[in-house]
């Protein structure tokens, strides 16, 4: 067994699992705080939801444009300086938020938190897109979000116990972790950015940003961004409405939802690297038209069910999507991307989750707090459908150029034997 495991290990270069341990480190640090800041917003400032809603939406908007500056940054001074730098400001900035006092300055640091927290997004994909080749890319972001699913598991059960001493504790400990794994990445991970190519000049940093203009004139690029932006704002369901509609429509407690999502992460820790290495061996586009109709049967189901079991199955047939889709649509975008732009193509890549965040919450609230509250999951399955026959459409297109990232093993012919 040991044999085995080690035999995998040695499947990958030894900087894709120093950046994976680096980022598992980071990612705990960071889960201490996440799901208690609305408790301690809420408790030192004496404010409501409303108020922490602004909040997050100060954050998320500021998240967007510093991914996008990331972006430029990481291809053009190299993944490793943007991620270290991105560490550290993040490290002070969260501490800031630990010892401010006022609440006006807490919405600057809330803003500063989400612009240098999302610095390093574009250079930790665009980092291992560089260190793996085509074949193994799909396999190193599916470990990727089962390291971050790991963290998350891990993180908020440490939190609770600190935040039951002093939340304080939260923002310390996050700064000490983001400042050890910027050490850990100074000292053993090298820049992987490409190197100029002989007779072509160095691109300015006017230039580096000017990128984007190329990026977004990208046919293929745009139909990938407009398909994924509806499957974000379908997925970002599942962690916005889905917890308040069970409770409100079907008398689901805290603890039940809590359930839920357990077993959607627990998914994501178990199978997602088995999943990886089947999927990989189809059509990149076949898979994405199976992970977006999972997606619509799934979210379609907790519109027509009305038992806890039957909520269970639902989140099962959803994460089953996710882990089909998830590692795929990341390696289509490295792969589509020419090597030097890697960091604008991924950080343009998340406009689309951007958008979701600002749209998907609010037409669902709109809905729930205006109309039928099931038609946010009928809408679901019917939008996932259309993204499906879309990803359909673009295969007849382009299909030729997203063939499976390994070859299936056949049978020997009768001449071999």
């Amino acid at each position: 067994m040991l044999k085995k495991i080690r035999s995998k290990v040695n499947e990958y270069p030894r900087n894709f699992w120093v950046l994976i341990g680096a980022l598992f480190i980071d990612r705990v640090g960071g889960a201490l705080i996440f799901p208690f800041l609305s408790l301690y917003i809420t408790s030192k400032f004496n404010v409501g939801m409303t108020e922490v809603g602004v909040i997050f939406a100060v954050h998320s908007i500021s998240s967007f444009v510093g991914n996008m500056v990331g972006g430029a940054l990481t291809d053009k001074f190299g993944r490793r300086s943007m991620l270290i730098v991105g560490l550290i400001f993040s490290a002070g900035v969260s501490l800031g938020m630990g010892f401010i006092e006022d609440w006006e300055l807490f919405y600057l640091l809330a803003f500063l938190t989400g612009f240098v927290s999302n610095f390093g997004g574009p250079a930790v994909q665009a980092m291992l897109a560089d260190i793996l080749p085509v074949e193994q890319r799909p396999d190193g972001f599916g470990m990727l979000r089962v390291t971050m699913n790991l963290a998350v598991t891990i993180g908020p059960a440490i939190g609770g116990i600190l935040a039951g001493i002093n939340y304080l504790l939260l923002f310390i400990i996050d700064c000490v972790v983001s400042i050890i794994t910027a050490i850990i990445v100074y000292f053993a991970l090298p820049e992987t950015k490409p190197e100029t190519p002989e007779g072509k000049k160095e691109e300015s940093l006017l230039q580096s940003f000017g990128g984007y203009r190329k990026v977004f004139r990208d046919k293929l690029f745009l139909a990938f961004l407009f398909l994924t932006t509806f499957t974000a704002i379908i997925y970002m369901q599942m962690n916005t409405t889905l917890s308040v509609y069970l409770r409100d429509v079907h008398g689901t407690s805290p603890q039940g939802f809590g359930y839920i999502m357990s077993l959607n992460a627990a998914m994501v820790v178990l199978f997602q690297f088995w999943v990886t290495r089947r999927v990989k061996k189809h059509h990149q586009l076949s898979v994405m038209v199976v992970g977006n109709l999972l997606y619509a049967v799934g979210f379609a189901m907790y519109g027509f069910t009305n038992m806890y079991w039957e909520f269970l199955t639902a989140m099962v047939i959803i994460t089953i999507g996710e882990m089909v889709i998830a590692p795929i649509v990341q390696t289509l975008i490295a792969n589509i991307a020419p090597e030097d732009m890697r960091g604008r193509y991924m950080a343009a890549y998340h406009l689309g989750w951007g958008i979701a965040a600002s749209v998907g919450p609010l037409a669902a609230g709109i809905i729930v707090d205006n109309y039928n509250p099931n038609w946010v999951w009928y809408a679901s399955g019917i939008i996932c459908s259309v993204v499906a026959l879309g990803y359909y459409v673009l295969k007849t297109r382009v299909g030729e150029r997203f063939q499976p990232l390994v070859k299936k093993k056949t049978a020997p012919s009768s001449a071999e034997y």
